[in-house]
C-alpha cells in the first residue's frame, strides 16, 4: 500500500539546506586559508578534513554518536551547560549531513581560491584597497563559481545521506525520518510502491541540482 511521506521529503530538504548554509560559513574561510597560507601540518590537516569523503557514513555516524551522545564530551557539555541533547533530533541529522558533505565544499572552494591570480590582489593592494575589500570585491567574485558548484553538490549529497544520519538521528517518522531513511523503511516493510516513488523523486531532485550546477557555473568540481 502506497504511503509516501511528504514530511520526509521536506525534512530532507530542510536538513540539506541547513547543512549547505553551515558549510558555506565554515568552508569559505578555511578554503581561503588553505589556498593562501603555508603552515606546519597543512597537508595532514587537509587529509583529516577530506577524510569524510572516503570513510563509510556509518563510521562517521559512530564517531558522532560517541562525541555527541550523553557520555561523549561534547554531548555532556551541551547537556550540562545548555540543556541540549542532539541525539535523535533533526539537528543531529544536520550535523551528520554537514560533516559528510564538508569535503565536497572544501575541495572546490580551495581550488577556486587557488585559481584566482594573486596579481589582482597585489594590484589592488598597491592602490590602497583594504584586505577586507580585496576579498569581497575581487577574490570572492572570481571564486564564486567553484564555491557555488561545491555547495550544490553538497546539497545533492546531503539529500541522500543515510548511514551517519541513521546512527545519530534515528528513524522517527515526522521528526527525524529523512527521505533516504523512509526509502529504507519502505523496502524493509515490502512497500515497493512507496519506495519507488520516493526513489524517483529523490533522483529527480538530485539530477536537477547537478544540471543547475553545471549550467549556472560551468565549473569542473574536481580537476
Amino acid at each position: 500500500m502506497m504511503n509516501f511521506s511528504w514530511d520526509a521529503l521536506f525534512l530532507s530538504l530542510k536538513v540539506a539546506g541547513c547543512s549547505v548554509i553551515i558549510n558555506l560559513v565554515i568552508t569559505v574561510p578555511i578554503g581561503f586559508l588553505f589556498a593562501r597560507k603555508k603552515f606546519i601540518g597543512k597537508e595532514f590537516l587537509d587529509t583529516i578534513l577530506t577524510l569524510p569523503m572516503v570513510l563509510p557514513p556509518t563510521v562517521l555516524g559512530y564517531y558522532l554518536l560517541v562525541l555527541l551522545g550523553r557520555h561523549g564530551w561534547i554531548g555532556q557539555c551541551l547537556e550540562k551547560y545548555f540543556n541540549i541533547n542532539l541525539i535523535f533530533t533533526w539537528q543531529a541529522a544536520v550535523v551528520a549531513a554537514t560533516i559528510v558533505t564538508f569535503p565536497l565544499v572544501f575541495k572546490p572552494t580551495r581550488t577556486a581560491f587557488e585559481s584566482v591570480n594573486v596579481c589582482y590582489e597585489q594590484a589592488a593592494s598597491v592602490l590602497g584597497i583594504s584586505n577586507f575589500s580585496i576579498f569581497f570585491r575581487i577574490i570572492l567574485p572570481l571564486a564564486w563559481r567553484g564555491i557555488f558548484a561545491g555547495l550544490l553538490l553538497s546539497f545533492a549529497r546531503a539529500l541522500g545521506e543515510f548511514g551517519a544520519t541513521l546512527m545519530v538521528a534515528g528513524s522517527i517518522p515526522g521528526k527525524t525520518e529523512t527521505l533516504s531513511i523512509a526509502i529504507y523503511q519502505a523496502v524493509q516493510e515490502g512497500d515497493n510502491d512507496t519506495a519507488s516513488i520516493a526513489v524517483i523523486i529523490l533522483s529527480i531532485v538530485c539530477i536537477a541540482v547537478l544540471v543547475v550546477a553545471k549550467k549556472l557555473t560551468g565549473y569542473k568540481i574536481f580537476h
